[in-house]
């Protein structure tokens, strides 16, 4: 993961994305006991185009040229699938703005405050009735429907897969964890790979 945080940060140094956090279950595994996960959802602030209108299609036209690509609503990055979810609104904004300033192994990052998180995970989402995102509504009901697609398709995968999965993920999430002080022993069990998409 720490080769993915690292074009995540050049992503930002070259002025692709003006600001990005780690959000979703890996935030929360920064701050509890690991939760199962399969992408990495990265919230940002993008660029305005001449039009005023936000986009993601030159992130990831950017990303397609450093020759990372697209799998459904992620972009495979060093081996994470990454799914970026622009911030719509005032809490996004916010959460973005005061995300907390950490280190990845030796990568800095940013990761959502958990006070945002748990705001964020009771917000109405994109189609709710108080959320307005004109700009972006589309895309972004389209993110968060596909979504719920994988999670779905992820819920029917064979047991033993997704214990293969809750192993990967405890060998992601250890570093984080150890940087914490937190330390606990991952399971050995044959991990293998599991198979590509279900």
């Amino acid at each position: 993961m720490e080769k993915t945080l690292q074009v995540l940060n050049a992503l930002e140094r070259d002025g692709v994305v003006s600001r990005y956090a780690i959000g979703g279950a890996m935030a929360a595994t920064f701050y509890a006991e690991p939760v199962l996960t399969f992408d990495l959802d990265i919230f940002v602030l993008l660029p305005e185009t001449v039009g005023g209108l936000l986009t993601l299609a030159p992130l990831y036209a950017d990303l397609r040229r450093r020759g990372y690509v697209e799998e459904g609503e992620c972009v495979l990055i060093e081996g994470v699938p990454v799914q970026f979810l622009p911030a719509y609104n005032a809490l996004l904004d916010e959460a973005l703005a005061e995300a907390r300033e950490t280190l990845y192994e030796q990568t800095p990052t940013r990761v959502l405050r958990s006070e945002h998180l748990a705001a964020i995970a009771v917000s109405p989402r994109v189609g709710g009735h108080m959320e307005t995102v004109d700009p972006l509504r589309p895309e972004i009901a389209r993110l968060f429907a596909a979504k719920e697609q994988r999670r779905r398709q992820l819920a029917s995968l064979p047991f033993p897969h997704k214990v293969r999965l809750v192993v990967q993920m405890q060998q992601m999430a250890a570093p984080i964890l150890r940087a914490r002080g937190r330390f606990f022993r991952l399971w050995e069990i044959d991990a293998g790979s599991p198979p590509t998409q279900p």
